[in-house]
């Protein structure tokens, strides 16, 4: 028997009230079920498509907008309905700032249980546009097709894709000309790459049956306008791989940084693979304050420098350093928190698990000429306990910046035992920090928090927050 096809159900004339995580808008239905409609703003009027339904709420898609909002303005790209890069084009930046704001008060009443936390404003940026210092592209041998290019018939010369993904769509790749996150150079070489390939009739990779010689592309870039470019192949061919790099090489002077590598995993993630080094360094540096932060391929470090620079200072301020302070600063990366807080404390203890990234905080503490920084590879669930505490020190400041998940509950258990006077925790999702900082509240108050704008025309939102231990 046949299965019987679920009925498209559509909700219409929906009256869009306030914004939610994750960049979802949120309606009532006149039942009082709650909707989070993404690619809708407070003020719209709209018809959703319904795509899970639940007892006490539901999530749809906008199919229609009735009456946009007085706030909706023109997006700036082309490829804005299909790429996950930057999905709130259509929303002023004076309002994406204010929702941030509520978001992270709304998160920190909702999962934090803290009725009223002292949220200072917001920190906005100055650069909306070409701010990120990298971006990574993917192959594809069967680009993504737009609808008005179904309607208009349109002819390509080449299927393949260089691009991004789309959202909740892994395999399908937009292809790109022009992307307004990174400098312009990121277009040229980008491009570049893309009309070699074809030029030469080198395969892209198929994601689906994991074959093909172009994977991937990896820029990075400093504000002194200097470039890193990795490209992953998964065919060992070496002589068909050097011929692209040498003319990248040839034709952008301003890549100082030039590598490659074989990655023939079912994944794309880079840590456990050896890259080399073709042309130039085997990487960049980059400058904030008076401090040189070295980045190999590998490393992390935060995609917009130019508000990193900016969140540094609050954690900076956060901490309130006078001199005489051990501080253990966890998930250190490059050591950039740690290196830029050391000029005000007695010593920084950096913990990290990726060994790359130690390797170049070890060296750019050398090359800062700091010496009150000691650098540990090591994943911090496992290292940070009371006999890490009596080996290296009693902390007097905690510093934490974890992943998007948060803090493992081993890890909040042993800030709990270790207990320093301060905790300045730095969060790339306020949800998982909401969650972390209910838990330390068993011994701790949250004192001050500050959302910092690292993602403009993203839902996405950093946010500081100082917590001192209870008297």
């Amino acid at each position: 028997m046949a299965r019987r096809k679920k009925k498209r159900r559509i909700i219409e004339n929906l009256n869009m009230t306030a914004m939610a995580a994750e960049g979802k808008a949120i309606a009532k239905k006149e039942d009082g079920k709650v909707v989070f409609v993404e690619n809708a703003i407070p003020g719209d009027v709209v018809d959703v498509l319904v795509e899970k339904n639940k007892t006490d709420y539901a999530i749809g898609r906008v199919t229609n907008i009735k009456v946009p909002s007085k706030d909706r303005i023109e997006p700036f790209c082309k490829y804005f309905e299909a790429c996950g890069g930057c999905k709130w084009q259509y929303l002023a930046y004076e309002k994406q700032l204010e929702y941030k704001q509520q978001i992270v008060k709304d998160v920190f009443q909702r999962v934090g249980k803290i009725e009223n936390p002292n949220l200072e404003p917001i920190l906005g940026a100055e650069k909306t546009q070409r701010y990120r210092n990298k971006m990574e592209y993917t192959f594809s041998h069967s680009r993504w097709i737009f609808q008005h290019e179904i309607d208009e018939e349109v002819e390509f010369a080449f299927r393949d894709a260089l691009g991004l993904h789309v959202p909740k769509m892994f395999q399908k790749i937009v292809d790109i000309d022009e992307c307004f996150l990174q400098h312009s150079t990121g277009d040229a070489i980008r491009n570049a790459v893309r009309d070699f390939a074809h030029k030469n009739n080198f395969s892209f990779y198929n994601l689906f049956k994991h074959t093909g010689f172009l994977r991937t592309l990896m820029l990075r870039n400093n504000k002194a306008g200097e470039w890193m470019v990795l490209l992953a192949v998964s065919e060992d061919r070496p002589n068909d791989t050097f011929a692209i790099l040498e003319h990248l090489a040839t034709n952008f002077p301003q890549i100082t940084s030039l590598n490659w590598t074989l990655n023939q995993k079912k994944n794309d993630s880079l840590f456990d693979l050896e890259i080399n080094n073709y042309k130039g360094k085997p990487y960049i540096t980059e400058t904030l304050e008076s401090l040189s932060f070295r980045i190999s391929p590998q490393s992390f470090f935060q995609t917009n420098p130019y508000q990193a620079l900016e969140l540094y200072k609050i954690a900076r301020d956060y901490a309130q350093l006078s001199g005489n302070e051990l501080v253990y600063d966890l998930y250190t990366g490059t050591g950039s928190i740690a290196q830029f807080v050391a000029k005000n404390a007695k010593k920084v203890v950096g913990i990290e698990e990726v060994a790359p990234a130690i390797a170049d905080a070890k060296l750019n503490a050398q090359h800062n000429n700091i010496e009150n920084c000691e650098f540990l590879v090591g994943d911090v669930k496992n290292h940070l306990n009371p006999d890490f505490a009596k080996e290296y020190g009693q902390p007097d400041v905690l510093i934490v910046d974890p992943p998007r998940a948060g803090l493992h509950a081993k890890v909040v258990e042993n800030i709990l035992s270790i207990a320093p006077k301060k905790v300045v925790y730095v969060s790339c999702n306020p949800a998982t920090q909401a969650r972390d900082i209910k838990l330390l509240t068993e011994k701790y108050n949250l004192i001050k928090m500050r959302p910092v704008d690292m993602f403009p025309h993203t839902y996405h939102i950093e946010n500081v927050a100082l917590l001192e231990i209870k008297e």
